[in-house]
């Protein structure tokens, strides 16, 4: 079953001085008291990871993200947030989706939720191996979302705004300079190994990168006649650094 996320995307970066914008689960038994047992069910296979989503506000994980974490049914672990609704949208706006099917059947529905309602549902489970293994992803996830959030603030926008500030500078008011605003985004995407418009959603690894390519780009581009020469020298000059990395490791 795959959903669809109906969430918004973390807002983009624009420039305003240039016409470019940067684009780029546990079963829970749900009668009774809050400290609920998980039941047994059938085993699931656990991913390592746990997967957030990106909002224009904050980081959220799924219902169903939990439910796989902890090798269990969606279905309990999303009763029980019903169940205690009110408990649940103390701690921020409940958020729910419904999922996509392929087929016939009858799409799920899933709560997104923030990492406060996720500790919360963890905690009205028995503190049992599983969860306790969960508890600990859950902070290492959230944490690392929001390392990456700061280093977006204070080192990917402002670099981001002064290599556009200088395309912006070299284009001189042509009407093609859109395009080499897009076309350096695209480069420098390629050499994050990120996917157009997901900038915002990215992780510190490849939040890193983009990083490292912005500042790169923008001393490429100095001393351009124009910005297509400006382009050129931003291309030869990411291009040769990824292929020197990709030559580093694959020496060891």
């Amino acid at each position: 079953m795959t959903h669809t996320n109906t969430m918004q995307k973390a807002a983009g970066a624009t420039n305003t001085n240039g016409p470019h914008t940067d684009t780029n689960s546990a079963d829970f038994r749900t009668g009774g008291g809050r400290n609920q047992s998980l039941d047994s069910g059938t085993a699931i296979a656990e991913p390592q990871c746990l997967a957030l989503t990106t909002t224009t506000t904050e980081p959220r994980v799924s219902t169903q993200q939990l439910a796989k974490h902890l090798g269990n049914k969606h279905r309990s672990l999303f009763e029980l947030v019903l169940n205690h609704r009110a408990d649940f949208e103390q701690l921020g706006i409940l958020r729910f989706q419904t999922g996509v099917i392929d087929g016939r059947g009858q799409p799920e529905k899933f709560a997104m939720l923030n990492e406060d309602q996720a500790t919360l549902a963890l905690t009205y489970s028995k503190n049992t191996h599983r969860v306790r293994e969960l508890k600990v992803k859950l902070v290492k996830a959230f944490g690392m979302a929001r390392r990456t959030a700061d280093i977006r603030k204070t080192e990917y926008l402002p670099q981001y705004h002064q290599l556009h500030d200088n395309l912006h500078t070299l284009a001189a008011g042509s009407p093609n300079e859109r395009h080499v605003h897009a076309n350096v985004n695209r480069l420098l995407n390629k050499f994050a190994g990120i996917e157009a418009g997901q900038r915002a959603a990215a992780q510190l690894p490849e939040q890193a990168m983009l990083i490292v390519g912005q500042m790169v780009a923008a001393k490429a581009a100095q001393g351009a006649t124009d910005h297509h020469d400006g382009y050129q020298r931003i291309k030869t000059t990411l291009q040769a650094l990824e292929a020197a990395t990709l030559q580093r490791v694959a020496h060891g």
